[in-house]
């Protein structure tokens, strides 16, 4: 006899063997009791999740002479002859390939004549959403008011595809997609049925790679049974389902969460020139953000992702050295990474731009992006370092912009380190009057706000006058008002600067004053009237 799948072989024969669903099985479990059967039904739901198992269950159960607990007894003589692969009782119609008119009047002539061996005459019309518009009119008036020794069964992943005069007509029942651990429990089921050994981290993988779905689990676990001839490992299903290699994914997840572009990059090359595609890379690395984000939040989260020790030491190590934030940006960005491959011919370019993305906020402008900034902008200014202004788009810089600033050593604080002009007089190094100035500024003034306007000054000396120019008009007029003039005017004098102005950039002075004040420094002791 040829080799039957995992997914036909422990196919379930009950209603008790179906895997959750408890809903669904416990109105059709009433209705078979009681004898209130309907004459159409509809389910619908996720693949795998058991809608044309509970429609050849419940086709049978109907029929049968003694059911148990809403199951056919499978000893009956009705059972036996539904058991029959060549019955006509029970008719399974493939609406993908027989979705036209001709087919569903054809139904229509034979649904007249009666059973031949059971109580009712069964029709389960699968993938239902596939017949065209013309099918479904012609379908219509049977499914309304068939005879009544006929019942139909619709079963469908798509119920939005339906019209909803097929929807009035019929008793609908929604499957769910099975959790995980219910996948677990049925998929230990089948290996200890077949005599293999596991490991149940490898178990918890299938399971993940389902995705709610038990046929998708089984067909896994199917190719899991043929890769490994000894005992199951978490490494063997890595393997079978394709993935990329789980350190190199968490080293490159690293370096994105510490914002080391280089080294994601670096790590990016290695991945991708090992073989594996840049749509599973991609996935992998959604899917290992995804664990840092439990493992982060959630107390049990060793539980919850069932990875083997080690592997989650690694990564509860990296989450808890990441900041959250950081986290749910490189989520957001990798999310859409999928969307975007599927449109790109250039997948690699993608993938690699989302990476760089992912490890230079400081380029970005979205609100993730621009809340780090500020947090590290205000964890800066508790240690007392001067903030370095972000660099303006459109501005031609000699540095590369996406090149990580430099580190930038704290000063020491107020209270250690008292401020002498003598000691720090700017007039005698000028190329490092500016960051004296805004040293000066953050140990002189309690302003944030003030200190944070003349981040933007341009430094210059006009003769022995200290120039601070900017190109915005708002930021040259408050720091122009009396109060904020007297806060910049005690961090100059700090450094040995009574001679300032603040202008704006581009702005021309007045001939005739800048004569005037050159002649008040050439002739201090002279009294000048101007008229």
């Amino acid at each position: 006899m040829s080799y039957q799948a995992l997914y036909r072989t422990f196919r379930p024969s009950t209603l008790d063997g179906l895997v959750r669903q408890e809903h669904i099985v416990k109105i059709l479990t009433n209705q078979i009791e009681t004898g209130r059967v309907g004459h159409a039904y509809l389910f619908c739901g996720p693949r795998g999740t058991g809608k044309t198992s509970t429609a050849k269950i419940f086709a049978k159960a109907i029929n049968c002479l003694s059911p148990v607990h809403g199951s056919p007894c499978g000893k009956c003589e009705v059972c036996k002859a539904l058991a029959d692969p060549a019955n006509l009782d029970i008719s399974e119609i493939d609406a993908a390939s027989n979705n036209g008119v001709n087919e569903m009047r054809d139904l229509r002539e034979k649904v007249q004549y009666p059973p031949v061996s059971a109580r009712f005459k069964v029709y389960i019309i699968d993938e239902v959403h596939m017949l065209s518009d013309s099918a479904f009119n012609a379908l219509l008036k049977t499914l309304e008011e068939p005879p009544r020794h006929a019942v139909f069964i619709l079963a469908t992943t798509e119920p939005h595809k339906l019209p909803a005069t097929i929807l009035s007509r019929c008793m609908r029942f929604d499957f769910k997609l099975i959790p995980q651990p219910d996948i677990e429990a049925h998929l230990k089921k089948v290996f200890d049925s077949v005599g293999k050994q596991y490991e149940d981290e490898a178990v918890a993988a299938i399971a993940r790679a389902g995705e709610g779905s038990m046929r998708d689990s089984l067909s896994v676990a199917d190719m899991c049974l043929s890769y490994s001839k000894g005992k199951l490992t978490y490494a063997d299903v890595c393997e079978v389902l394709g993935t990329a290699d789980f350190y190199d994914v968490a080293r490159l997840g690293e370096s994105i969460l510490r914002e080391d572009a280089s080294a994601a990059l670096f790590e990016t090359e290695k991945v991708v020139s090992s073989g594996k595609g840049v749509g599973v890379l991609a996935k992998d690395m959604l899917s290992f953000l995804n664990r840092c984000t439990i493992a982060k939040t959630c107390r049990n989260a060793k539980e919850l992702l069932a990875l083997p020790d080690e592997m989650f030491s690694e990564i509860n190590r990296i989450a808890e050295g990441a900041d959250g934030k950081k986290i749910l940006r490189a989520c957001e960005i990798f999310a859409q990474v999928e969307t975007d491959l599927r449109y790109s011919s250039s997948p690699r370019i993608v993938f690699e731009t989302a990476v760089a993305k992912a490890c230079l906020p400081q380029s970005d402008t979205d609100v993730l992006a621009l809340s780090l900034r500020v947090k590290e902008l205000e964890k800066m200014l508790e240690r007392g370092v001067p903030a370095q202004a972000a660099p303006v788009l459109g501005r031609e810089t000699e540095e590369d912009p996406f090149s990580r600033p430099a580190p930038v050593r704290a000063a020491p604080r107020r209270e250690d380190v008292p401020v002498r002009a003598a000691e720090t007089s700017a007039l005698e190094d000028r190329d490092k009057a500016g960051a004296l100035f805004l040293r000066s500024l953050r140990k002189t003034s309690r302003s944030g706000v003030l200190f944070t306007m003349c981040q933007d000054l341009e430094p210059s000396f006009d003769g022995n006058t200290f120039v601070l120019s900017t190109e915005s008009e708002v930021i040259c007029s408050r720091l122009n008002s009396t109060e904020n003039y007297k806060g910049v005017q005690a961090a100059l004098e700090a450094i040995g600067i009574t001679d300032f102005k603040i202008v704006l950039k581009g702005e021309q002075a007045d001939p005739v004053e800048e004569d005037i004040e050159q002649l008040k420094r050439d002739f201090p002791n002279t009294e000048f009237r101007i008229k």
